[in-house]
């Protein structure tokens, strides 16, 4: 498909504009020289480095593994119970309790997923796993979402490597968007969505990423961010928690390749947003879902030029001009370890 057209997401019911041939626009725009910082293994100014103080005092122990705290700075509280009132149903607010907790991937300050070994992302993933099942438990909590920001150019406000955990009484936008979908396609079809979908993907191959035996890596045939990609676990389930250990071993890997993949293609720490998405924890069953993540990397034509969601983007229709199956061989010719 080389000309204008539009592609349909059928988790979100979305649709995205493809524009192969404005690929070969000349570019005059924004251009932001990469900024590749040599990090210390260990920051005395840093409030995540173990042994070092946090805000409000509270110090941090002299942690070997992973580490987690509640967030200082919560978006959610477990004292959310109350909300500004108005008569008007325009106007319209609910009181949402929740929880915030900070996961640090490992004590040296250095650190990222791909410089990390395997039985360190496995810790990670198992630390991920209790988490969502302490924070699930709870009786204000319904849904758990684990994500982490990469890099300052999507909001990180430390480098050292982390992820947050929010949970939330209510069930966010993005996965409820996502669970109607679902469970519509269940009901009309008496299967799974993205099983669908991921055994195209696995015929078709052209916009397979990077696979094992348990997860697969795709840019979707409905991505917006340039090298967007979906991990799909081979096996229908539902969170984290459900995870063997052969799978727990499996996932290190692929998130391993994915992110060393992202890192060799610019050359730089490749920024991205990632999250997964996991059942919710009401207490309900949602044989529909199927566990998934996604990564959000702004990065378009080098480590220098980013991608905006501006003009027609944010007042219409998101749009693309390198097409999915592109960016997925650009990815895909990348090496499984990082280069430099």
């Amino acid at each position: 498909m080389n000309s204008p057209h539009r592609r349909l997401n059928p988790l979100t019911n979305d649709w995205v504009l493809v524009s192969p041939q404005r690929t070969q626009r000349p570019w005059l725009g924004q251009v932001e020289k990469p900024q590749v910082e040599t990090l210390p293994a260990y920051d005395p100014a840093c409030y995540l480095c173990p042994s070092n103080e946090r805000a409000g005092g509270v110090k941090n122990p002299p942690y070997e593994t992973t580490f987690v705290f509640d967030n200082d700075y919560a978006a959610l509280t477990p004292g959310g119970m109350d909300a500004p009132r108005d008569r008007s149903p325009l106007l319209r607010a609910e009181p949402t309790p929740g929880k915030c907790r900070v996961v640090c991937f490992h004590p040296r300050h250095d650190l990222t997923l791909p410089s990390m070994s395997l039985p360190e992302i496995e810790t990670v993933i198992r630390t991920w796993a209790t988490e969502s099942n302490t924070l699930g438990s709870l009786d204000y909590i319904n849904y758990v979402e684990i994500f982490e920001n990469k890099g300052a150019a999507m909001g990180a406000s430390n480098p050292h490597p982390h992820s947050q955990i929010w949970s939330s009484h209510h069930i966010p936008n993005e996965p409820a968007r996502e669970f109607f979908a679902q469970e519509k396609y269940f009901l009309e079809h008496d299967d799974c969505l993205l099983c669908d979908y991921l055994r195209v993907e696995q015929e078709r191959g052209e916009r397979v990423v990077v696979a094992n035996e348990h997860f697969t890596v795709v840019v979707p045939f409905w991505a917006v961010w340039p090298f967007e990609v979906l991990m799909l676990s081979n096996r229908h389930l539902g969170a984290l928690a459900e995870l063997s250990e052969l799978e727990v071993s499996a996932l290190a890997d692929i998130l391993k390749k994915i992110t060393s993949r992202y890192d060799n293609l610019f050359q730089v720490p490749f920024p991205y947003s990632m999250g997964f998405h996991q059942t919710p924890t009401n207490g309900n069953a949602y044989p529909s879902h199927h566990f998934h993540a996604h990564y959000y990397p702004p990065l378009l034509r080098s480590a220098a030029v980013r991608k905006f969601m501006v003009g027609y983007e944010l007042l219409a229709m998101p749009q693309r001009d390198l097409t999915p199956e592109s960016a997925a061989e650009r990815l895909r010719a990348q090496s499984d370890t990082r280069e430099w």
